[in-house]
Order: C-alpha cells, then sequence, then structure tokens
C-alpha cells in the first residue's frame, strides 16, 4: 500500500469511527507505519470526523517531527510500543463509551479487564491487561506500554481508555470495534450469570488468533 493510500484508509476508517460514536471531539489517535523508520499520526486535537490527508502528521520512529501537522503528544506511546511490538503495524487509542466506563471502574484485574466470555474478544484481544493512572502527556504511560508491549495486543489505560495494536491499521480498528463491543456486553451482563469460557479453550483460542 503505497503513502497516499495508508493516508487515505486512515481517514476514511477514523471518520467511520467517529459517525458510529467510537470517538467524540478531539479524543484520541491512529497512527500507522509507513516503514520501519516512519508512522503517520493524527495531528495534535484533530477529530476523527475532520481529519485531512494533507495534514496529518509524520514522525520518525524516535519521535522527530518530520511533516504535516503538529504530532499528538500521545504519539510518545504508539511509538513506545512499535519499538517493542514488531507485529504491530497500526495502532488506535480511543476514548470510546464502554471502554473508558470499565476503565473508571475500581477493582480490575490487572491482568486481564475482562474475563473472556465471548472467542472472538479472545481470538482478536487476547487478554486486556491495565495500566495505573497518569496524567495524559506523562512519559510513564510510555514506559508502562513498552513493558506490556511484547506480550499484548491491547492494553486499557485508567480513568482513560483504550489502546489497541493491529498488524494492519484495518486490523487495528476491527480488534479495537470487537473490544468496546465486549465491554458493552459486559455492562449489560452485569449482575448476571455469565457463561464464561473454560480456560482450556481460552488457551485453545489464543493460538488460533485472527
Amino acid at each position: 500500500m503505497t503513502e497516499l493510500q495508508q493516508r487515505v484508509q486512515l481517514v476514511e476508517l477514523a471518520k467511520s469511527m467517529f459517525e458510529r460514536g467510537y470517538a467524540t471531539g478531539g479524543a484520541g489517535n491512529i497512527s500507522v507505519k509507513l516503514d520501519e523508520q516512519r508512522v503517520l499520526t493524527t495531528p495534535t486535537g484533530s477529530s476523527f470526523g475532520r481529519l485531512d490527508i494533507d495534514t496529518l502528521s509524520v514522525v520518525d520512529i524516535a519521535g522527530k517531527h518530520l511533516s504535516g501537522d503538529k504530532p499528538s503528544k500521545e504519539a510518545s506511546f504508539h511509538l513506545a510500543i512499535y519499538q517493542r511490538r514488531p507485529q504491530a503495524k497500526a495502532i488506535v487509542h480511543l476514548h470510546s463509551t464502554y471502554l473508558t466506563a470499565l476503565s473508571c471502574l475500581q477493582g480490575l484485574d490487572k491482568n486481564n479487564a475482562i474475563k473472556p466470555f465471548t472467542p472472538y474478544y479472545v481470538m482478536r484481544v487476547g487478554n486486556l491487561p491495565v495500566v495505573d493512572y497518569f496524567n495524559p502527556g506523562d512519559s510513564q504511560i510510555a514506559e508502562h506500554l513498552a513493558e506490556l508491549a511484547p506480550h499484548h495486543r491491547a492494553f486499557l489505560l485508567a480513568n482513560h481508555g483504550p489502546v489497541v495494536t493491529g498488524s494492519s491499521l484495518l486490523d487495528a480498528v476491527d480488534n479495537a470495534e470487537e473490544l468496546e463491543e465486549t465491554a458493552k456486553l459486559r455492562f449489560i451482563l452485569d449482575g448476571m450469570n455469565i457463561a464464561y469460557i473454560p480456560s482450556s479453550d481460552v488457551q485453545i483460542l489464543r493460538k488460533k488468533g485472527i
């Protein structure tokens, strides 16, 4: 895929997510690796619904701003993940309703915030570790994500929202949407007798992946 095609795809997918309520205002950010040295990302404060292919930010893997509008301050944690997870080619960070609500709850299992009850959550995401709360832009977010990145595809920032990786931009968006729907179901089922997937089947599903 050419750089122009990646720019067009990023704008189109971001707009689709915005129109379906996965992002609001200027919250959240998306990035995709153009190559091993450059990353295309959404500019600071930009809305998923109003992106322009010509003003998207390009940074190098060390964080130097190469072109386009000023990148989001959260681009640093995207880069930290790319540096530690080679199979990640794109990242979606949302403030989506159900996952953000989940991130605000006390008593979450820090190793996996959602106990598996659907197979596609397991195959697309695996499990969802929780990163302790830090103010947006704090370098400790990147440090914690870098530590988790070799072993996980998605992460939940406490009191903040999800960070989801993928083998492509389309894959990352699909993973993010599956994760948000899983969180929605989790709230719908709250207080009910949930039939969780047996651990033996979870292991099989994780090996399958998508």
